[in-house]
């Protein structure tokens, strides 16, 4: 079993051209070419050759069509990491009950969206967080898309939010805020994030403590979920193993998110389904 789409995925994730995949797998750019085409399948021995080349498990390019997001024109790797977040997600999905989508018509002011999401007149609570109690599903872009901005998307009706791990933790926040402006449709989400995160009529003797940040701001979620699949018996090796990517590219998609770390650990696997409800 091989999927065309996979292969792409795959060698985009790692930013490589079917030329570089050629110089480190050994398949020539021309068969590889017309492997991501459909035009003829890898024999198994070849499949092995591209998938440690890539650093995934064969058993990767064998998956189901990959997750294609929209509202969105992302480079190739941005693609790539978006649909790894996607599906990771829909993982997630099938074991907790996460919050359900809940953003308020495109094009709702700062000052409405505050109201409506019954925020107080200072700045504006943790974004992550806040983002999260709201049905957006927020991740990390992995370590090696430093040079990627972080973005937004959609998938079947659920909004996606991608930050780069690199930011500083004032600028994680603001583009957080940014990229809710996004969601919305603004026609400037900068503006809308200035004016989201701090209301123009906040008394500035409260700005200090919340600009100082020292650092970023992280998941609730994520953290909490990681902890229920720890105490299931799930550990981190053995959802990128389900999911079948490496524990690496797991840790990528939430780095600087959760407070724990994400080691290995053993093969043990889960005990049983864990319902997770997050209620802010």
């Amino acid at each position: 079993m091989f999927t065309p789409s996979r292969l792409t995925l795959a060698r985009t994730r790692r930013g490589l051209t079917a030329d570089e995949l050629a110089r480190k797998s050994g398949v020539s750019a021309r068969a590889i070419g017309e492997y991501e085409r459909g035009l003829r399948r890898p024999r198994s021995s070849t499949t092995e050759l591209l998938a440690t080349a890539l650093g995934f498990p064969a058993a990767f390019l064998a998956l189901p069509e990959p997750p294609r997001p929209q509202n969105a024109v992302l480079m190739p790797q941005s693609m790539s990491a978006a649909q790894l977040a996607i599906e990771f997600n829909a993982w997630l999905e099938r074991l907790f009950v996460l919050p359900q989508p809940d953003l308020p018509s495109p094009g709702t002011s700062p000052e409405a969206v505050r109201t409506a999401w019954r925020l107080d007149s200072g700045p504006a609570p943790n974004m992550v967080q806040l983002l999260e109690s709201r049905g957006v599903r927020v991740f990390s872009l992995p370590v090696d898309c430093v040079r990627t901005p972080s973005f937004s998307c959609w998938h079947n009706g659920t909004p996606f939010v991608l930050l780069n791990p690199t930011a500083s933790p004032e600028q994680a926040r603001f583009d957080a805020a940014r990229l809710l402006g996004e969601l919305l449709d603004h026609d400037d989400p900068g503006e809308f994030a200035g004016d989201f995160l701090m209301p123009p009529q906040q008394n500035m003797e409260d700005l200090p403590r919340y600009v100082m940040m020292t650092r970023r701001e992280t998941s609730k979620l994520l953290t909490k979920a990681f902890r229920v699949l720890r105490e299931n018996g799930t550990t981190p090796l053995h959802v990128a193993k389900e999911l079948k990517i490496g524990l690496e590219e797991l840790n990528g998609l939430v780095f600087g998110l959760v407070l724990m770390a994400l080691p290995g650990g053993g093969e043990s696997g889960p005990r049983g389904r864990a319902r997770l409800t997050l209620v802010h």
